[in-house]
């Protein structure tokens, strides 16, 4: 019988990058999918250099999906609690060609690379474009989503 694949998810607010790390290594994790829109951040360690960085440090691979992150307006209304606005403005970017480009090749990539792991900001997946990313995975390939969390500072 074939092992189920798995998704994680995680989110580094309010998390230090040796926790992340070392939440990735404890899961397994061999590949980081990164789904932010923009990749610089003012967090030392997770900016995409940095953190590609560190990941190869403990043998995990990084990969940038840019046409999975959130548009502007959908991380401006996640910033003020507007997390119905946010889902709406998600869901109608995911109808994009770019958008649904990049889940073919998520979807490729649990497929073949796994265990892989959603990263962006937000520590609450409840309140993260990553969740219906995770979801849509789930439903589609079948694939078991954890999500984790780092120790928080």
């Amino acid at each position: 019988m074939a092992k189920a694949k798995k998704l994680f998810t995680i989110g580094y607010e309010q998390t230090p990058p040796k926790a992340v790390l070392d939440e990735l290594v404890e899961a397994g994790v061999k590949l980081v999918v990164d789904v932010r829109a923009v990749t610089s951040s003012r967090r030392p360690g997770f900016s995409k250099k940095q953190l590609a960085a560190g990941l190869d440090e403990r043998g995990i691979a990084y990969v940038h999906l840019a046409a999975l992150g959130t548009p502007k307006e959908g991380r401006l209304a996640a910033r003020s609690g507007q997390y119905d606005v946010l889902e709406r403005i998600f869901s109608k970017h995911l109808k994009a060609p770019e958008a649904k480009e990049a889940m073919d090749e998520l979807s490729a990539l649990v497929t073949k690379a796994g265990p892989v792991c959603l990263l962006c900001y937000e520590r609450d997946h409840t309140h993260c474009h990553r969740q219906m990313i995770a979801e849509i995975i789930e439903e589609r390939d079948g694939v078991a989503v954890t999500n984790l969390a780092g120790r928080q500072v």
